[in-house]
């Protein structure tokens, strides 16, 4: 089949989704688009093309079909059971990357590091250490092999604990928590992805404020959370009541997704 048949035929079963047939084709080629618009007319064995696009239409997202995650312009290894990284964390890490520039912090921790991506970007960029928790056994293994991919594993101290359990004092925490409502109607692709990284509770913020209480008692100077939509109304309470003030930050669309809380 030639290359604009079986693009026509994909964007037809893909109502909706029209990219992501270019995307998927871009993949199984190893080829961009630019050469795709260029060829056309090149005939290829469209069977496992196909075979791909039907597991896309049936709701495994592109990322676990491919093994690949692209976010701050890098590559990383993703697979079933591990949240997807999403550009809406882009502003967190871009907060959180020029505050470590103007401050120095001794004792940095992550809350849920899933695939490592924030800490590795955060250790790469600026050659820092971190210590980095998760409850996932499948979060731990992943991000260890996007560390050494990415030459900062000796920077990054990744640990299977829940964060409730740690000990000591941190200068500076940082998370991106589970914060959708558990009754949230998520699509399909979003489904497949571990429940545990994306719902926090009945109201969505219940782990949000759990990792706010215990930042202020583990004495840290600075918090930087992601947070729904919705939710900095509460949380700009729940981090006063807790002495915090609060720097909030919106994405493209105007919300407020990100925060940098200081203690008082």
């Amino acid at each position: 089949m030639k290359i604009k048949e079986a693009l026509n035929r994909a964007k037809n079963e893909l109502k909706g989704y029209e990219n992501e047939a270019i995307f998927i084709l871009c993949e199984y080629l190893q080829k961009d688009r630019t050469w795709l618009f260029l060829n056309e007319d090149f005939e290829f064995d469209e069977k496992l093309y196909f075979a791909l696009i039907e597991r896309f239409k049936e709701g495994e997202p592109f990322e676990y079909i491919f093994n690949k995650a692209f976010f701050w312009n890098l590559e990383f290894y993703i697979e079933k059971g591990v949240l997807i990284p999403r550009y809406d964390s882009e502003i967190l890490l871009s907060k959180l990357i020029k505050l470590c520039e103007k401050q120095n912090f001794n004792r940095i921790l992550e809350i849920g590091f899933g695939s490592g991506i924030l800490s590795i970007i955060l250790a790469k960029s600026l050659n820092l250490k971190i210590k980095a928790c998760d409850i996932s056994q499948k979060a731990l293994e992943i991000a260890q092999k996007n560390a050494k991919f990415h030459g900062v594993q000796a920077l990054i101290d990744f640990v299977l604990e829940d964060f409730r359990k740690l000990e000591g004092e941190f200068d500076l925490i940082f998370s991106n928590p589970p914060y959708i409502k558990n009754d949230y109607k998520v699509d399909k692709w979003v489904s497949n992805e571990p429940k545990e990284a994306l719902f926090g509770g009945e109201k969505g913020y219940e782990l949000l404020e759990e990792i706010i209480e215990f930042s202020s008692n583990s004495k840290a100077k600075v918090l930087a959370l992601e947070f729904g939509f919705d939710q900095k109304e509460i949380l700009e309470k729940i981090l006063s009541k807790n002495h915090f003030k609060t720097e909030f930050f919106k994405d493209e669309r105007g919300f407020d997704r990100a925060v940098l809380a200081y203690k008082n």
